[in-house]
């Protein structure tokens, strides 16, 4: 009796600490009870998925915690299905998805240069058919170019918001093009849309191979974690041993060291950072 109190106690502080987190972070206004419209927008519906992963995991670890004695696996079952999915999945690889919407601005800012537009002219132009990554940095630089910043300056600043030594180059060359009247700058602009071109392909061919072993990995988690569910459902008396206080310091100890080294292996499949050559001075 006392342990299933326990576990009851246990689901119940688990679930009651998310809904709080959650609430705190919640930045859009309450939706009415009676809305039909109710969970339809991306993020509420991401936000429900993701409370009820956890409330599902909370009474699957309760229940498996009263049913095999093992206490931790209140906290172990939704750890891990919060926890697994992060770490197994692909992270999000900025630098490639910035390239590619800079590659596409490159090659529509020559194109409008060729027309004779000035550099500036052919920013505001090109600003308005822009991907969605690049869009609002662009609408930014296009506002610095309205109050009267000096191109440089205003090349610069974007510079800076997006952050990334391969988008110094090409604000770098802009700027520097700007300075000479805009001479030579759709040859500039074509001969860096080309290396951005290299660039890319070596970015695809490095997230392919970094994705080789995240694949492996979430095979053998997944058939590891099944052969110990059904293991545990049918062979229980094999297992009895974590059931001690030594047992369940060695079950934390070991599924602490498994989150441990998959996060060690997200953190190996993230890109490095590097060096930008354009700062703004200080």
């Amino acid at each position: 009796m006392m342990l299933v109190l326990a576990a009851l106690s246990g689901a119940m502080l688990l679930g009651g600490g998310f809904v709080v987190v959650v609430g705190f972070n919640r930045t859009n206004p309450p939706i009415p009870r009676l809305s039909t419209r109710m969970w339809t927008k991306p993020v509420d519906r991401a936000v429900k998925r993701r409370l009820l992963l956890v409330l599902g995991a909370i009474l699957v670890g309760a229940v498996a915690a009263v049913w095999s004695g093992w206490g931790l696996l209140i906290f172990i079952v939704p750890a891990a299905a919060v926890a697994l999915p992060v770490l197994l999945s692909a992270p999000r690889n900025r630098d490639l998805e910035l390239l590619q919407a800079v590659d596409r601005w490159l090659r529509s800012l020559a194109s409008l240069l060729a027309t004779g537009r000035s550099i500036s002219d052919a920013i505001r132009v090109s600003a308005r058919q822009a991907s969605a990554g690049l869009a609002p940095s662009l609408k930014r630089l296009v506002a610095r170019l309205d109050e009267r910043w000096t191109i440089e300056q205003a090349l610069l600043e974007m510079a800076e918001e997006l952050d990334s030594p391969d988008t110094d180059a090409v604000l770098a060359a802009l700027a520097l093009a700007a300075q000479r009247g805009g001479t030579g700058a759709r040859v500039t602009l074509e001969a860096l849309a080309d290396n951005l071109q290299d660039r890319l392909r070596a970015l695809r061919e490095i997230s392919t191979e970094r994705a080789k072993p995240r694949f492996v990995v979430r095979q053998v988690t997944l058939i590891t974690v099944t052969v110990l569910g059904l293991a545990l459902l049918f062979g229980g008396s094999f297992f009895a041993p974590f059931g001690t206080p030594i047992g369940q310091v060695l079950l934390i100890s070991l599924v602490s060291a498994y989150f441990g080294s998959l996060l060690m292996l997200r953190r190996m499949t993230l890109p490095r950072a590097r060096q930008r050559i354009l700062r703004r001075a200080a």
